[in-house]
């Protein structure tokens, strides 16, 4: 035999380190920029509709991204143009999420960076692949930005998105890694040990949030991700790979979309109604609530792997998902978490006329839910109470 030819480092171990060096990345750029976020006032103020009792430091989001695209960096051999196109995407949708953090941006510029970054996963290949011509490109630009919103709305409370991260990101890693896309699954698990070391310091009582500019990453990055996996076995398997996938995200908002105009109000209002509050309502802790979210995030992912390797027939699998989904939503949908209050206007108690609200503003932490045995002026009534 001739020369000797260096080992071959195992794909296992570039993974196992790439994601402990972006947890550990995530951890100290956490601590440091909480620190900073102070100092400048960058902060999520207490308030009378908010649950936590200090003013709480964001930039959250800038450490999970940093963290994961250094352990991205250094560790995926070779950046083709999908991965390198979502990378790219994916920094621009985070660094309008941090404008917004700063200072308020305009729904519709903040929409149109969303939809313009989405095209550009789609024109560097990602489909969604059910439709067939025109309608597959506007689809997936459509899912894409429908889920990146999603998962922004699923961080409304200490631990809630990142929990589902984790998972989420290391299945979807599972389902690139089986269809060859090493890039990707490399990517995939930088974000959720990323996800991982963030998660310490949002953990409840959350001493960081994460902000907009790292829901909408994440979510982005996870949605796009979704599109950018070939699964085999037809429509029905695509479907349900997507849905399993983004299980958690999907239920919420699906949850919220039928709940609110049920209850007299407009799907953009804010407000403690998320399957995170009916979790909370319903007696679970806020560390309670994370951990559920993060099994049933894991389970459904699982089931995804599932498809994706054919293992689990496509329709079949759609159909129980759907099942499971509708489900929750039936038994979350229940959960009184929306207030009766009287309008200021003169007259008695029973003759008042009445308005639906949220219980509260969407904040993270335990926000207690309260019950008032009598409605009178200056009340606050569960809906399902005073229906009775």
């Amino acid at each position: 035999m001739g020369r000797r030819e260096r080992a071959a480092v195992p794909p296992w171990l570039t993974a196992a380190g790439a994601a402990l060096a972006a947890l550990v990345l995530a951890d100290m750029l956490s601590a440091g920029l909480g620190r900073y976020a102070l100092r400048r006032g960058i902060v999520d103020r207490p308030g009378v509709r908010k649950a936590h009792d200090r003013p709480t430091p964001y930039l959250g989001g800038v450490a999970i991204a940093v963290a994961a695209l250094t352990g991205g960096a250094v560790s995926i051999p070779y950046w083709d143009r999908r991965v390198t196109v979502l990378v790219v995407a994916g920094v621009v949708v985070a660094l309008v999420g941090l404008l917004d953090d700063l200072r308020p941006t305009h729904p519709v510029l903040r929409l149109a960076v969303e939809v313009g970054a989405a095209t550009a996963v789609v024109l560097a290949g990602g489909r969604i692949g059910v439709f067939g011509h025109w309608t597959d490109p506007v689809a997936t630009v459509t899912w894409v930005v429908v889920l990146a919103n999603s998962f922004n709305l699923l961080d409304n409370m200490d631990g809630a998105a990142a929990a589902v991260a984790v998972p989420v990101g290391c299945l979807i890693a599972g389902a690139a890694y089986l269809q060859g896309r090493s890039g990707l699954a490399l990517l995939l698990i930088t974000l959720s040990a990323a996800c991982l070391g963030f998660l310490v310091h949002n953990w409840a009582p959350a001493r960081m949030f994460m902000g907009d500019a790292g829901s909408l990453f994440i979510g982005f990055i996870l949605a796009a991700a979704t599109v950018l996996v070939r699964v085999p076995g037809g429509a029905g398997a695509r479907l349900a790979e997507l849905l399993l996938f983004t299980f958690v995200a999907t239920v919420d908002t699906c949850l919220v979309v039928i709940a609110r105009p049920r209850a007299g109000l407009s799907c953009f209002t804010a407000g403690t109604d998320h399957a995170a509050h009916r979790l909370r309502a319903m007696g679970l802790t806020v560390p309670q609530v994370a951990l559920t979210l993060f099994a049933v995030a894991g389970l459904a992912g699982l089931c995804g792997v599932g498809v994706t390797a054919a293992r689990l027939p496509g329709v079949l699998t759609l159909a129980a998902a759907g099942t499971g989904a509708a489900a929750l939503i039936l038994l979350l949908i229940k959960v009184p978490v929306y207030a009766m209050v009287p309008e200021e206007t003169p007259g008695t108690a029973d003759v008042l006329p009445m308005t639906v609200r949220p219980a509260a503003e969407p904040g993270h932490g335990d926000l207690p839910l309260r019950r008032t045995p009598a409605a009178g002026p200056g009340s606050v009534l569960h809906i399902d109470e005073w229906r009775k």
